[in-house]
């Protein structure tokens, strides 16, 4: 290995390069396992924001990856989001007689190997929201 820093320990340049591989996987998560794609924004604040959003998504992707390594450890985060993107939310739609909707909000139904992961992680699905009902086209509150 080269290096323009000779007068550091060996060990010292070691600890560097790890850093530098670890940054560049970081890069890689963010474009390649989160879809992330150059976004260009005019304004300091959501360019600040923007920033935020995407070291939140790659922190959630590091837990995600340590929560996986001693229950799972050949899953990638990408292979579990990829596996548990089937669980899809809708919102169906019953009209009224009365002109009114009924809104019931629901997720498919886990199949066999997604449970066998929500068990395996210590995770629940939240339970199935109550329905809501429309008034002339406008959701009531809850």
């Amino acid at each position: 290995m080269r290096s323009n820093l000779s007068a550091q320990a060996p060990e010292k340049l070691w600890q560097f390069y790890i850093q530098l591989t670890q940054v560049e996987a970081a890069f890689k998560d963010l474009k390649d396992d989160l879809s992330l794609r150059p976004i260009f924004h005019s304004a300091e604040q959501r360019i600040e924001a923007h920033i935020f959003i995407s070291f939140l998504t790659y922190c959630l992707h590091v837990t995600l990856r340590a929560c996986l390594r001693p229950l799972a450890p050949g899953l990638t985060p990408r292979s579990l989001l990829e596996k548990f993107a089937a669980i899809q939310m809708l919102d169906v739609h019953f009209p009224t007689s009365d002109g009114r909707e009924l809104v019931l909000s629901r997720y498919t139904q886990p199949e066999p190997d997604h449970k066998l992961l929500l068990a395996q992680l210590n995770w629940e699905l939240p339970p199935q929201s109550p329905p809501r009902i429309t008034q002339q086209g406008q959701l009531l509150s809850e």
